[in-house]
């Protein structure tokens, strides 16, 4: 895909818009565990751990199979890799569980709910840890299934411009964002989300991006 210098210009406007929305900057409070939620991006692992150490939840949980983004391209599930990483950081592995079945984000809090619940950990307060850009959806789908926790939500701490690196370009991301937005427009509707207000601006850089053709990552038909 090439564009010039200003559509270029365009397309990273429009994108910073929807990351913009999509990430929410939460506030961390002290939380019974930590979810990291499984994706294709190891530093989402290595975040969860640096809090674990900080000791901002006693307990952290690793969820992922094999899901969209790592289907065909890993070879092992997430949560285990993600363990792997977290273990590279000191994580102790006393503190961390592993459910490696789930291959969406349903799964990933379902699953997570029903293996904290065989644990018989109590859970009042949680904090969900995935990418900047999938913060938002995260929120929403742990209020769909498993609403009386209160959430707050953290991410690797980069900015828009240096998220990208040798493994997730900037076009990709891209991609994956107008999907995700896609979503949480979609969602709510087919009962997977709770719903989300949803700014004109942010729309309005949804569809230029589709009409832009990072369309890799859309569901269903185009709204």
């Amino acid at each position: 895909m090439n564009f010039s210098t200003e559509i270029n210009h365009n397309i990273r406007s429009a994108a910073k818009s929807l990351w913009n929305y999509l990430q929410l900057d939460d506030e961390l409070v002290k939380s019974d565990v930590i979810i990291a939620m499984g994706s294709h991006d190891i530093r989402v692992a290595e975040h969860a751990a640096d809090l674990l150490l900080y000791d901002w939840a006693p307990l952290l949980v690793f969820s992922g199979g094999l899901g969209r983004l790592t289907k065909g391209s890993w070879e092992k599930p997430e949560a285990e890799i993600f363990t792997e990483a977290a273990m590279k950081r000191d994580a102790p592995a006393d503190r961390i569980l592993v459910e490696n079945r789930s291959s969406n984000t349903g799964e990933n809090i379902r699953f997570t709910k029903n293996l904290l619940d065989v644990k018989k950990v109590g859970v009042r307060k949680a904090i969900l840890v995935h990418k900047p850009y999938m913060e938002r959806r995260a929120l929403a789908t742990a209020k769909k299934y498993w609403p009386e926790v209160f959430y707050t939500t953290s991410s690797p701490p980069l900015p828009f411009d240096r998220y990208p690196n040798d493994d997730i370009s900037m076009e990709e991301m891209i991609h994956i964002m107008v999907g995700d937005f896609q979503r949480i427009m979609l969602y709510p509707e087919l009962g997977y989300q709770v719903s989300q207000e949803i700014p004109e601006n942010a729309v309005e850089a949804y569809q230029f991006l589709v009409e832009a053709g990072y369309t890799n990552q859309l569901v269903q038909a185009v709204p």
